[in-house]
């Protein structure tokens, strides 16, 4: 007989690593790391601030979605190792490649910020997310999208947890300097039979349109009008409605985008968030569930990179409705032609479940499953229906 052909496995190349400094702590930072759809690409500055450990803030950038670069909130001071005439590089009295601070070239006093988001590392950089330049840079930022902003915090549904509000807080002015009247845009907007928008909350970073045309295929979603008066808008009133609109008030920074189903409902920090599954379908989305008092309010997904990412569809997501329902069965009971309903125990319920089926003619006893049951309760239905044949 031949021998039988067997394959190794060969070992994966080692991955190729850039040195670093982040505030002057020196990492090794992979080159390359995955974009949004799982490609290797060069590792930006903010994937390398968040692999040694320092949050970058941002509006636009999300890991599942394109880059946009559109809200510069991730600005950070960078330095690179200077050059010569021989484009070599300067060295220090220590030997050590000599760090040039970037500036502007029209105003050479004035750091220069790079969006962290869309700017690939090199070695040698240097990144400074905590300088007093950049902080200034991010209060710049902040103060430009909260010009126009309402205050409509007690009243917003994204109230405790807002980035924007969060970020006012961490990296924000105590006090604005606006004092003219601020631009009034049209708010509660029918987006769609489940999204609601406000358009003087939104600070423009695009999520929602990147995921309807980059996830979801559906290319509903724009921008209208000029500067200040930029609005989102579905290409015709009601138009935004496929079965994953309500990923975006999950992604959607501040409360621009709200679900009709749970706009003025519950506070956020009132709910209990607990990990579950979705059973509305095979797929088996990982979810939070938002509870008070035994009653659920919402689900959310949860991120499982095997099985459904960061999104969910809105059928599986409002399923809670039908699980919750008023007429539902809450506790089991046996039906005789003696004594009609009656309530009973599981214990009860179950032996004479299996009394009525060990009677059966073999054969006899139809057997209906469901996509929503897990694998180990569809195994055991398997083996019951192999038992009955």
């Amino acid at each position: 007989m031949p021998p039988t052909a067997t394959t190794e496995s060969k070992p994966a190349p080692p991955v190729e690593k850039l040195k670093i400094k982040v505030d002057g702590r020196e990492v090794e930072v992979p080159r390359l790391m995955p974009d949004w759809q799982g490609r290797l690409v060069p590792t930006t500055m903010l994937q390398a601030c968040q692999f040694a450990g320092v949050d970058v803030p941002h509006y636009c950038y999300h890991p599942k979605l394109p880059v946009a670069g559109n809200c510069r909130m991730c600005l950070v001071e960078f330095g690179l190792p200077a050059m010569g005439p021989d484009r070599k590089p300067l060295l220090d009295e220590e030997g050590s490649p000599r760090i040039q601070k970037q500036v502007l070239p029209y105003e050479p006093a004035t750091p220069r910020g790079a969006i962290a988001c869309a700017t690939p590392i090199s070695p040698g950089m240097e990144l400074y997310p905590s300088s007093p330049a950049t902080k200034q840079m991010r209060e710049a930022v902040l103060e430009s999208l909260l010009i126009n902003h309402p205050l409509d915090c007690p009243i917003c549904d994204q109230a405790g947890e807002c980035k924007l509000q969060e970020y006012s807080v961490e990296h924000g002015q105590a006090a604005g300097r606006f004092v003219e009247t601020k631009v009034h845009k049209p708010k509660a907007v029918d987006l769609g039979p489940r999204i609601v928008l406000d358009d003087e909350r939104c600070i423009l970073c695009t999520r929602c349109i990147r995921f309807t045309r980059d996830i979801a295929g559906d290319d509903a979603l724009g921008i209208v009008n000029r500067g200040s008066y930029n609005t989102i808008a579905a290409w015709k009133p009601g138009a935004f409605d496929n079965n994953y609109t309500l990923n975006t008030v999950d992604i959607c920074p501040v409360g621009a985008l709200t679900s009709k189903d749970f706009r003025f409902q519950m506070r956020v920090w009132f709910m209990k968030e607990t990990k579950s599954i979705c059973t509305s379908c095979a797929t088996g989305c990982n979810i939070v569930i938002g509870s008070r008092e035994e009653k659920v309010h919402r689900y959310e997904p949860r991120q499982n990179d095997a099985v459904n990412a960061c999104w969910m569809c809105d059928h599986g997501r409002l399923n809670y409705k039908w699980i919750g329902r008023g007429d539902r069965l809450k506790k089991c009971g046996v039906r005789s032609a003696e004594c009609g309903a009656a309530d009973s125990n599981w214990p009860t319920v179950l032996k004479g479940v299996s009394e009525t089926l060990a009677k059966a003619p073999h054969g006899s006893t139809a057997i209906v499953a469901s996509a929503r049951q897990t694998n180990e309760e569809l195994f055991l239905l398997k083996k019951l229906a192999t038992k009955l044949g």
